[in-house]
Parts: C-alpha cells; sequence; structure tokens
C-alpha cells in the first residue's frame, strides 16, 4: 500500500491499538478452546489460534513501523472482518498494514494486489505466509477526468455488460490478472493502492471500477463490502461516487468510505435502472 511513511508521533498509540485487535481475538479463541461450557463447543472446533495470528503480534508489538490508516479507520474494516470472517478478501495494496489485514481473516482467503513488483519482494521477504500478485495497471493519474468523461461511449465499459476479465477494450478494466481474482467472489474488498499522488502514478481510477463490476457480479447471496481510502482526494472521491455510488455508502470516518454495493440481481431489470452505475 501507500502506507510506507508513518508519523512517529502515533507510533506507540497504533501499536499498543494493533496488538489489542489481534490480541483480542487471540483471546477469545483461546477461551473458545480451553472452555468446557456446553454453550461454546459447538464454536471450539473452527476458531483455533493461527500461526498468521502470532506473528502479527509478534510483528506489530516489535515494529516501529505501522499502518498509515488511523485506529477509527481500521476499525471500520475490522468489525466487518470480525462478522464475516473466515471469508475472501481482496486488498488492493501490500503494506506494512498487510499482515495484518491477514491476521483478522485467518483461516480465510486474504489476497493483496500490488503495482511494484519490488515492494512485492520486500514484503513477503518478511511476510512469506502472505500471498500477493503483481498488478500492471493501463492508467495514469493525469487521464482521470477523461476516463471518467468517456467511459459511457465504449460499450465494453457499460454497467449493463460489467465485466472484467479480458476486457481489454475498457481501460478501467484490471486485465491480466491470475484468473482466482476473477473466478472468486470477494466478501469485501479494500482499496488503498495504487499511487495516486502525482500525474505519471496509476492512480485508483481502475481499482475502483473493477471492484465495482466484480460487486455486481456477484452470485452468492449478501453484499460485497468495499473500503476506500483517501477519499479527502478528489479522484477518489469522484469515481466512488460515479461506479461505488453515494446510495450504497453506509459508514464514513476520517479518509475512508465503506460501501456495501448489492450483485447486479437486485437491481430493477437487471442493469442497474439505467445506463449509468448508479
Amino acid at each position: 500500500m501507500k502506507n510506507r511513511h508513518f508519523s512517529p508521533e502515533k507510533k506507540w498509540s497504533i501499536i499498543a491499538a494493533l496488538s489489542g485487535l489481534v490480541g483480542g481475538v487471540l483471546l477469545i479463541s483461546t477461551f473458545l478452546q480451553v472452555t468446557d461450557n456446553p454453550i461454546t463447543c459447538n464454536l471450539r472446533r473452527s476458531t483455533p489460534i493461527e500461526p498468521i495470528q502470532l506473528n502479527a503480534i509478534l510483528h506489530y508489538a516489535t515494529s516501529h513501523i505501522v499502518p498509515q490508516q488511523s485506529l477509527a479507520e481500521i476499525r471500520v474494516s475490522f468489525d466487518v472482518l470480525r462478522s464475516l470472517s473466515p471469508c475472501n478478501f481482496l486488498v488492493f495494496g501490500l503494506g506494512h498494514d498487510s499482515l495484518m489485514w491477514a491476521s483478522f481473516n485467518a483461516g480465510g482467503t486474504t489476497l493483496f494486489l500490488e503495482e511494484d513488483p519490488k515492494w512485492v519482494q520486500t514484503i513477503l521477504k518478511n511476510a512469506p505466509d502472505l500471498r500477493a500478485h503483481h498488478v500492471k495497471y493501463r492508467t495514469q493519474l493525469s487521464e482521470s477526468d477523461d476516463l471518467l468523461k468517456s467511459y459511457r461511449s465504449e460499450p465494453d465499459c457499460s454497467p449493463i455488460k460489467s465485466f472484467v476479465k479480458n476486457n481489454d477494450k475498457c481501460k478501467l478494466a484490471l486485465v491480466g490478472l491470475p484468473d482466482e481474482v476473477y473466478d472468486k467472489e470477494w466478501d469485501l474488498i479494500m482499496i488503498d493502492a495504487p499511487r495516486g499522488f502525482f500525474a505519471q502514478a496509476p492512480g485508483r481510477m481502475a481499482a475502483i471500477y473493477s471492484a465495482a463490476v466484480m460487486a455486481r457480479n456477484r452470485k452468492r447471496s449478501g453484499v460485497t463490502h468495499v473500503f476506500l481510502h483517501d477519499v479527502d482526494r478528489r479522484v477518489e472521491k469522484a469515481y466512488a461516487e460515479e461506479f461505488l455510488c453515494r446510495k450504497n455508502l453506509v459508514k464514513g470516518v476520517g479518509r475512508l468510505w465503506h460501501f456495501e454495493l448489492p450483485p447486479v440481481a437486485n437491481f430493477s431489470g437487471g442493469s442497474g435502472g439505467g445506463s449509468g452505475f448508479c
């Protein structure tokens, strides 16, 4: 993720908070394993302590580098993960918070998509249990306004067709990813990458568009939870309102927005009720 530089003044409070969040999960798991209360007997077998959770506590208790999201922002996603885990969790971005996210979803599938192949190697060297893929983006932040204005004129970008895999004609669609990304239905999608703070950066336009399409194509019951960070930036906010939709926004904390996107089958007519995503 973009969180490769951190504020020293919040280091210890974030470390303590993260250790508390992960520790709480472990404490509950331990209780469920050792108690003889019949009420919990059916839960004990499904809540083992995972090695990645222990690694996360060790890492954040001894590291000087902490996630850039605030505790309040982290708590939004944590609460959803706590209610759904183990689940399928797709994260745009790989960084010093990745071990935390994976430990919150222990037993589930957590997959990270990262633009910088060297950064993938750096992170996986210290956290080999994480699963990550390199992503090649076809966009630049400088194109964001033109792409937002022109995507409606490309039929393969339309919400009616709404597909990502092999969608070469729609520049906002992420192509060339492993089949797992397209074939799996993601319960949560977090967008905290790629970089979007200088003109030549990929920007998050394709990540937001593709997340919206994946959510719309969901076949399983329930909504797709989409978390978008840095909504204080113009492009993130504009693309969120175009593709994730204000009506789906359920919570906003700090610079994080939480959306709940229903599958397209839940829309009248099966096409979102018009030519746009919202």
